[in-house]
């Protein structure tokens, strides 16, 4: 190697050096997300309410839910006497409440039961608008900063200025016998309700517009955490299930291609990646593979099987033998779809199953009293036989 390559390999990496110099020296860019998630230090996370909470409620304790909240609460539904074996408050704060019908209606039911419910978001989930008989409206003509403040007179120093991430997403329509108006939201000189607790049965459900007052941004502004303390104070001093959309927030643990997902360049250039090689190893599978022999399969007589057995037991007029075949294979294709306990077939299990299949809760009902009539018959007939299997039939075919 001469003296000239030598120079221009050292100016290579002498620029090569202070190109990675620059790059690291300078300051990491804000993340201006809207993640609302308790594990991010990111301005519009919610990692410093998360953590304040122990000190908020000194003598509740805090559970995340990891799971979706209809298969977190019905674990603690007690069949026998109809009632949830834990008692609490559901705490969610995000932009967006994603949260299925099934686990809204979960969500309800936990809430009858004498416990609390605590949201903060923009958008709430429209089967708590339908239960609850509210609407929610949204104002897209406001500027600049938003006030907050609440009713009670006790909280009246606590109102606060937000200047960022606000909507003016109000309640437009409040049921006026079970709701009570606790905070309002002012922008200019339009002053809309942004927070009301609703009497749920026993227990009691808080609903408010701007999650964006929980967030670290806000609460590090000035005094402002002082109104999401006051907003938290209706809350009774009891266990917390906390919920997120961070609900899959240790799938990458302990994966080897944790550093690779965790950039969405290298994420999708990955994905990629293995959508190309897929594709090559089916075209050229499919270029070079033999013929394959057609095997005719065996031929299936179950169901002509089927039939002979359930004609033998009708010319015997066996009514009730059938029936209690009938109804136990309906029971059973039950639990092994809709993953439900057929033990108790009362109003719960009416409505999950109606939830589950998308069928109408009164026909649901119907079926099910007459399933319960028929296993108490001593004698049925045959009209009892084709009534239930009438109804059995709609139900798979619809």
């Amino acid at each position: 190697m001469n003296k000239t390559v030598k120079i221009y390999v050292g100016i290579l990496i002498l620029l090569f050096i202070g190109a990675i110099a620059i790059e690291f020296s300078k300051p990491t860019p804000i993340n201006w997300s809207r993640t609302f998630n308790e594990k991010h230090t990111i301005p519009y996370g919610t990692f410093i309410l998360y953590n304040e909470l122990p000190t908020l409620f000194p003598n509740s304790e805090v559970h995340d839910i990891a799971v979706s909240p209809y298969e977190y609460f019905d674990a603690f539904y007690n069949w026998e006497d109809s009632t949830y074996t834990t008692k609490g408050t559901y705490f969610y704060i995000d932009d967006y409440a994603d949260i299925d019908d099934i686990s809204a209606q979960e969500i309800l039911d936990f809430s009858s039961y004498g416990n609390n419910v605590f949201i903060s978001a923009n958008y709430l989930p429209q089967k708590f608008k339908d239960s609850l008989h509210i609407e929610t409206d949204n104002d897209f003509s406001f500027k600049g900063s938003g006030n907050f403040s609440l009713e009670n007179p006790v909280f009246k120093n606590d109102s606060i200025t937000i200047e960022k991430g606000l909507s003016n997403i109000y309640f437009s329509k409040l049921d006026s016998v079970t709701t009570t108006v606790l905070g309002y939201q002012q922008f200019n000189k339009d002053k809309h309700i942004n927070f009301i607790k609703i009497d749920y049965g026993p227990g009691n459900i808080y609903l408010h517009l701007q999650p964006v007052a929980f967030t670290n941004y806000t609460l590090l502004k000035k005094k402002n955490q002082k109104y999401a303390a006051s907003v938290l104070s209706y809350l009774p001093n009891e266990t917390i299930f906390f919920d997120s959309r961070n609900k899959k927030r240790n799938e990458l643990g302990n994966s080897p291609l944790r550093f690779i997902l965790s950039k969405p360049a290298l994420k999708w250039a990955w994905y990629l990646g293995l959508t190309v090689l897929i594709v090559f190893i089916l075209f050229n599978a499919k270029r070079k593979q033999r013929v394959v022999k057609v095997i005719k399969p065996l031929q299936n007589t179950t169901v002509a099987f089927t039939k002979t057995i359930g004609n033998l037991y009708y010319e015997t007029k066996d009514h009730n033998t059938i029936i209690d075949k009938k109804i136990t294979f309906f029971l059973e294709h039950i639990r092994r779809k809709y993953f439900l306990d057929t033990h108790l077939l009362d109003e719960k299990f009416v409505k999950t199953l109606s939830l589950k299949t998308g069928h109408k809760q009164g026909f649901i009902q119907k079926l099910i009293n007459v399933i319960v009539h028929l296993k108490a018959k001593d004698s049925c007939i045959e009209d009892d036989l084709l009534q239930l299997n009438k109804l059995i039939e709609e139900f798979y075919t619809k």
